[in-house]
């Protein structure tokens, strides 16, 4: 069978198989992205939020989900897909014998269309071809049935369910209407012809909307371009990878809420860190533990409005505390704290991999060690952006008095685990952190302090990390108290300044890290699964590989570095884009694309290109 036919089965139609999740690259307009495939079907899309309900889901269930197409008919087709330079305008090529092809899928800034409209527009470039569009939406997650108007220029697709998303297509072709609520165009282009397709929220009347004239699709194609070759044009970093860091940073940009200036650490849940495994989370959420490397990041690259927006937005949390004093340790984009977890057991999951989850529940977890990278991420912009508030200052107080009286707690942990509280060595270390750079800021700007507390806390803290954490057999520091196992958030101790990169313990630590969880320069997070609480393995973490590039870098073997940083960049897709696993065979596993790998990749080719450029690291 075609790839490109309709296949029904129980009355819907089928996407014809799932693709790798590293064939895909991802467009939005900073409230919503959307997955396009190398194919030219965009396959998820939550609409019109970052964590709304799917649209598109066919990732996830490659029958019911639902998904929007765009590709010719044509026989043996090669396809290509890139960015167009320094946007995240989206270029599908097809190139067949009979001709090429091209689709382009953007998605413009609500300024532009408030819609938050989704424009495809399909070109033929050489000889003639026969296209098929097919857009068949699945609402609510796949749960809720829809109906279709017919109106002069398009259809408008209302959702029956509780979510009662209304739809507009606008389309310069006929469309037919299927028996299921989707819809089919078929037509033919020759060499420079154009057809534009518009899906967004349908406001107001139709006639008040624009068409999908080629005018109007010209007109926002042009205008979105603009946008983001004047947003990267802000970027200050001219080092190395270069064109690596603008894509992280245009990747970045795409998971910042404009509304509520908080970034989301992945745009996709369900996806699995194994492939029919249990390991399948909901990642479109802001976690705290983000801060510090998300305003690292946006500083060095000179994004200091995109910083002081989130920054506002941690002080929003901040000033939410619990009547203990205490933050959740994520977010929905817009604040809320309740991210009560369900399974959508209806959908068969990404090539069989159950279960599917929505919402996230470690959001009532015991982390401690976020308050570390909360108290990092406020000392950085305080130092390179600007003062922070008294009202932040007092709420900070309280946090910390807090974590003054329950440092010492067993907790989950940085890597949220399931299987019971642990007193794990990266909690205690970046307890120290918060209170260190709590001191230091206190002391800075004279604010306030209980400093006595404080620093007699945060003594003992190193005290008891290299007393019961450092294991003289082995000669490294545990992942828990009395382990025996090494856990790769131990590369963050040097980067986070709680000892030094060329420490003697330090550099015993990274070997024991070397020995038992690198494995052809990739970085598995830990190899003792059964402390965890979960079934099943998982691949080499890509942020965790970029950490390890840091730690070779700041510890001075700077060749090596270069050499493990430019074997990891050869693992991105085809787009610069990483998930955020690799699996035995370079495969992308996980919530993709995922924000914390593109961090960590900022982080370290700062450090990297700067120790090979010969410039003296005080940062």
């Amino acid at each position: 069978m075609n790839d490109h036919e309709i296949n029904h089965i129980g009355g819907l139609p089928m996407r014809p198989d799932y693709l790798p999740i590293e064939n895909y690259g991802v467009i939005g307009d900073l409230t919503t992205v959307a997955l396009v495939s190398i194919d030219g079907s965009i396959d998820f899309m939550c609409f019109p939020s970052f964590d709304s309900p799917t649209i598109f889901a066919a990732i996830l269930d490659r029958k019911k989900g639902g998904y929007f197409q765009i590709a010719p008919l044509d026989n043996d087709v090669k396809n290509k897909q890139i960015y167009l330079p320094q946007t995240n305008v989206l270029l599908t090529r097809f190139l067949s014998p009979e001709g090429v092809t091209e689709v382009s899928d953007f998605m413009p800034t609500e300024d532009q269309c408030p819609g938050h409209d989704l424009v495809r527009r399909v070109k033929c470039v050489r000889g003639t071809s026969h296209v098929r569009m097919v857009c068949a939406p699945r609402f609510n997650y796949a749960r809720s049935d829809h109906s279709v108007e017919v109106f002069e220029g398009g259809v408008i697709f209302t959702s029956k369910g509780p979510d009662r998303t209304v739809l507009r297509l606008r389309s310069t072709e006929p469309l037919k209407v299927c028996e299921d609520g989707s819809v089919v165009a078929e037509f033919t282009l020759h060499a420079g012809e154009t057809r534009g397709f518009i899906l967004e929220q349908a406001i107001g009347a139709h006639s008040d909307a624009p068409s999908a004239s080629q005018e109007f699709v010209s007109e926002t194609f042009k205008q979105t371009l603009t946008f983001w070759r004047d947003w990267i044009g802000k970027m200050k970093y001219q080092g190395r990878w270069r064109e690596m860091m603008e894509r992280s940073a245009l990747t970045l940009k795409l998971l910042d809420s404009r509304p509520h200036g908080s970034i989301i650490a992945s745009p996709t849940f369900g996806l699995p860190e194994q492939i029919g495994g249990v390991r399948n989370w909901d990642y479109r959420y802001t976690w705290i533990r983000d801060a510090s490397f998300t305003l690292y990041a946006l500083i060095r690259l000179g994004y200091t409005e995109e910083a002081e927006k989130f920054m506002d937005w941690i002080a929003e949390r901040c000033n939410e505390l619990s009547e203990e004093g205490t933050l959740n340790i994520m977010y929905a984009v817009d604040g809320r704290k309740e991210l009560t977890e369900e399974t959508l057991d209806h959908l068969e999951g990404y090539r069989g991999s159950k279960p599917i989850r929505i919402g996230n529940g470690a959001y009532n977890q015991l982390q401690l060690d976020i308050y570390g990278e909360l108290m990092d991420a406020v000392y950085l912009y305080d130092k390179y952006g600007a003062r922070i508030s008294h009202e932040l200052w007092r709420s900070l107080t309280r946090l910390m008095n807090w974590l003054c009286r329950n440092w010492h707690l067993p907790d989950e942990g940085i890597w949220e685990v399931r299987g019971g509280r642990k007193k794990f060595l990266f909690s205690r270390v970046m307890c120290w952190v918060a209170l260190d750079r709590a001191v230091r800021l206190s002391m800075k700007r004279s604010l306030p302090a209980p400093l006595n507390e404080w620093i007699s806390t945060r003594d003992q803290i190193y005290r008891t990390i290299h007393k019961d954490f450092w294991n003289p057999r082995i000669g490294a520091f545990t992942q828990s108290q009395g382990s025996t196992y090494v856990d790769s958030s131990a590369l963050l101790m040097p980067l986070m300044r709680f000892i030094g990169a060329k420490d003697p313990r330090w550099l015993s630590t990274l070997r024991v890290i070397e020995n038992d969880l690198v494995e052809d320069s990739l970085v598995y997070r830990y190899r003792n699964h059964d402390h965890d609480g979960l079934d099943g393995e998982e691949g080499t973490f890509s942020m965790c590989t970029f950490w390890y590039v840091e730690c070779l870098s700041r510890s001075g073997d700077v060749e090596k570095a270069r050499f493990v940083m430019e074997k990891m960049l050869g693992y991105a897709n085809h787009l610069g884009l990483y998930g955020e696993e690799l699996g035995s065979r370079g495969e992308h596993l996980g919530n993709f694309p995922q924000a914390f790998t593109h961090l960590g990749f900022i982080s370290a080719a700062f450090d990297l290109d700067r120790r090979l450029s010969g410039f003296t690291h005080t940062s």
